[in-house]
């Protein structure tokens, strides 16, 4: 495919991963970032009430879902960079709705146009990927991208808080917009558009359904998307139950936010690692042995801890060690996964990528749910919750056609 405007030089590898990690990385710093500010958007806007404030984070996810189910067929249709632009510059206009709101109702109403315009650099960017890269080199570039997108949620917090503590919870959304214009002006003026009027897709309702016929008859498409959500099925378990693991069961909660922020930091290696052995070892290689090992390793926390067999001292230092483990694991399988679900449809990778994402996140979410009820004071569901996961994911990817190397 030929980009519409050939006289733009194509970006350098490193410029390209920085440009589109900082992309996908809005989603990261959108959520994460509002952490700090719920108690006191909860005290000025609904102090009556001040559970609703979880809201905003939910709200957002909930337009970011919807987003994520249009932002790819129009991206086939009207190109890569026109819908990023155009998803950036709602993203903006609500943070600042977001910031001048005078009731809960209307920050919730903003935080859902924001998510709706965040799917345009989530879904896209994986799309503009598959335009330029396939096969092994996209996981390559996904596995870099996957690492920053890791990282974020160690640092957003602490962003968010020394933004409130100077300007307030409101000085937060005008963050928000000063970081899309500065993505939206790096890839307006640096990237090239990637998809060639030629190879565009009409957007209509018989295009789209055919669309989704197509994506979901591959059957490594749908195995890959599969794994990938108890994948985030995993992922989101664990974050709704680290907190109240870290607090009840270990009593360490006033430095959960440091051991939180080593986690991300160290699970973060795995997407560099993963970056150097895949070019040899293969996607599919990494993904399977990946779940097998942490199939077993939950499966050996979960009936340690249930038989009572763990040491005092060494109770937490091995909880630490394997909930890093289930995050490192999120850096050698998520980029891949990805990869091998948006490979065979590059014809078609905007609807690819949001029918992919979109399902992925949706179900993911219903799976994550129970997990985090079925928290009793201890690792242990948890642990067997991550073990099932993983072993089903292992066995679906023992199902996907044997591979054929290019």
């Amino acid at each position: 495919m030929q980009p519409d405007r050939p006289a733009m030089p194509q970006l350098g590898f490193g410029e390209f991963i920085a440009l589109m990690a900082m992309l996908f990385a809005t989603i990261a710093f959108s959520i994460d970032s509002m952490l700090p500010a719920l108690p006191q958007i909860a005290a000025e806007l609904t102090p009556g009430d001040v559970n609703r404030a979880q809201l905003v984070i939910t709200s957002f996810v909930l337009g970011m879902g919807i987003g994520s189910f249009v932002a790819g067929p129009l991206s086939d249709a009207f190109g890569r960079k026109r819908v990023l632009l155009a998803g950036m510059a709602l993203y903006s206009v609500a943070a600042l709705l977001a910031a001048m709101a005078q009731s809960l109702e209307m920050v919730l109403a903003a935080r859902l146009l924001q998510g709706l315009g965040s799917a345009g650099p989530r879904i896209v960017s994986m799309a503009l990927v598959r335009d330029l890269h396939q096969g092994r080199q996209m996981a390559r570039v996904m596995s870099f991208i996957m690492m920053v997108f890791i990282l974020v949620p160690a640092v957003a917090p602490a962003i968010g808080s020394l933004v409130i503590a100077e300007f307030g919870w409101r000085g937060l959304f005008e963050t928000f917009v000063l970081f899309a214009l500065v993505a939206g002006l790096w890839l307006s003026l640096r990237q090239p558009e990637t998809l060639a009027p030629a190879d565009r897709r009409p957007l209509r309702l018989t295009t789209l359904w055919q669309g989704a016929v197509e994506v979901f008859s591959h059957r490594d498409v749908v195995i890959a998307t599969a794994v990938l959500t108890l994948f985030f099925g995993a992922l989101f378990a664990c974050l709704s139950s680290i907190e109240p693991i870290f607090s009840r069961t270990f009593g360490r909660s006033a430095t959960f936010p440091y051991w939180f922020a080593g986690i991300a930091l160290v699970s973060g290696s795995g997407s560099l690692l993963n970056s150097q052995l895949v070019m040899r070892l293969g996607m599919r290689r990494i993904v399977t042995v990946t779940l097998a090992t942490q199939a077993l390793a939950s499966l050996i926390m979960a009936l340690m801890t249930l038989w009572g067999q763990w040491p005092e001292p060494l109770y937490f230092p091995v909880f630490l060690l394997w909930m890093t483990s289930i995050f490192f694991m999120g850096g050698l399988i998520g980029g891949n996964l990805n990869s091998i679900a948006l490979d065979p449809l590059g014809h078609m990778a905007g609807m690819a990528a949001s029918l992919t994402a979109a399902t992925s996140t949706v179900v993911s979410v219903a799976i994550a749910a129970p997990v985090g009820l079925a928290f009793n004071g201890t690792p242990v569901p948890l642990a067997f919750s991550i073990c099932a996961m993983t072993t089903l994911g292992f066995g679906l990817m023992k199902l996907m056609h044997p591979h054929k190397p290019a």
